[in-house]
């Protein structure tokens, strides 16, 4: 079986296999960089394109709508136990269609609209879900931030500070582009000592944390997202866990029938997957590859005089700031792209452009590592990176990098039945 795409497709809808078939070669000879992105397994796409797709499931297992879901309730539940046994809690919603669904779940659960949530600021690491002005979690609610301070770190007393002063009904802890270790258990303290629920988002860090690799949000958090895709491997999706009873209906009825409505069967079916490949114990020396490669990425930048938020990395990503350089985040997306390494633009704490230029790039190495990449390669990425960025206006060596880094790739296999 061709596991990327198949005789069907090509023979009733030649445009769109074309489109999928570079899509292809550009995965497999670039390198996939952005922090957000992996290569799942092929398994899990298997299951993302099996008959579930066809089926309507409305409702949860053994409590649908529709008749004929008996094999849905297996497959959604199997998901569901996989995801507990993970993270060790009791309860799990896995129909949420993506990581931002999945947030404002938590919301039409558990706040009213005007009411109160202290969460992290976008130019500093936090997410649009995460209260930002432009999302619905900043027009909806009342939203109140904390940030990093000059270290590039949380200083866990400001947030004290804020959070007292502000009062919220929710404070968020978790990021998109925070490189360090979060103290779920200082944000506990934080949220008790003013009467708030603690929610954890996760999604960039789940992976890490379903291998030990980073301290988990239980028993802190009152209640806790991600993504099942990023650094967790699985389909683009989104989750939510809980211990607590009354919190799990809630949010049950927020995603359905609050939210949406018939949930991705298919894409369930490729959670649990996803799943059960975690409970591999070989994942935990992904995630450990994974923290020892974004450790190196980050080394090589520093020494070669970039500017680290932070000076380093705790997790699977690096954050390089540009408010010292003549060029913009924007400009550094393209050179490397150009190169054949793709990154993306991102905010910096005391930005000073607007988000579609940046002052910034969010490195990560979660799908290399999915390659079988290790520090040896990483060492030789991040010299290429700065030797783009050292010479950014110049196509030729652009050119000529993005042939070493194409024939670098070609060492090492994408989308094989085990890659990690």
């Amino acid at each position: 079986m061709n596991y990327i795409t198949n005789a069907n497709l090509k023979e009733a809808d030649n445009e769109v296999f074309a489109i999928i078939e570079d899509e292809l070669k550009r995965q497999t000879n670039h390198l996939e960089m952005i922090a957000s992105e992996n290569f799942t397994s092929p398994a899990v796409m298997e299951a993302m394109g099996s008959v579930f797709t066809n089926k309507y499931a409305e409702g949860y297992p053994y409590k649908r709508y529709y008749g004929g879901c008996e094999q849905a309730d297996k497959v959604e539940q199997l998901a569901i136990d996989r995801a507990c046994q993970i993270f060790g809690c009791k309860f799990a919603n896995v129909q949420p269609h993506s990581g931002s669904q999945a947030n404002g779940a938590v919301y039409a659960a558990l706040l009213k609209a005007g009411d109160k949530i202290l969460g992290m600021d976008l130019s500093h690491g936090g997410h649009l879900t995460h209260g930002s002005k432009p999302s619905f979690s900043g027009q909806n609610y009342s939203a109140f931030y904390y940030g990093v301070e000059l270290d590039g770190r949380i200083n866990y007393d400001k947030v004290e500070e804020i959070a007292k002063l502000v009062q919220p009904k929710i404070i968020v802890c978790g990021a998109s582009a925070y490189a360090r270790e979060i103290d779920f258990k200082r944000f506990r303290q934080i949220a008790d000592s003013v009467g708030a629920i603690l929610f954890a988002d996760i999604a960039h860090i789940a992976g890490l944390v379903a291998a030990g690799e980073h301290q988990s949000p239980f028993p802190h958090a009152h209640i806790v997202t991600t993504t099942t895709h990023k650094t967790l491997r699985g389909p683009r999706g989104g989750m939510i866990m809980t211990n607590d009873e009354d919190i799990a209906k809630k949010i049950n009825s927020a995603i359905f029938p609050g939210l949406q409505g018939g949930p991705l069967v298919h894409v369930i079916a490729a959670k649990a997957v996803a799943f059960k490949e975690i409970l591999d114990p070989k994942w935990k020396d992904y995630a450990k590859q994974v923290k020892a490669n974004a450790r190196v990425l980050g080394e090589v930048l520093i020494k070669r005089g970039y500017d680290i938020v932070s000076g380093g990395t705790d997790n699977h990503l690096v954050l390089v700031s540009f408010l010292n350089k003549p060029f913009s985040g924007k400009d550094a997306d393209a050179a490397l792209g150009d190169a054949g390494i793709t990154v993306n633009k991102n905010t910096v704490p005391g930005e000073t452009r607007s988000p579609f230029i940046t002052s910034g790039i969010r490195v990560g190495s979660p799908a290399l590592t999915a390659r079988g990449m290790k520090e040896k390669e990483f060492e030789i990425i991040a010299n290429k990176i700065c030797d783009v960025l050292d010479n950014i206006e110049d196509k030729e060596l652009h050119k000529k990098i993005n042939k070493e880094m194409e024939e670098l790739a070609s060492n090492f296999v994408i989308y094989s039945k085990s890659t990690y």
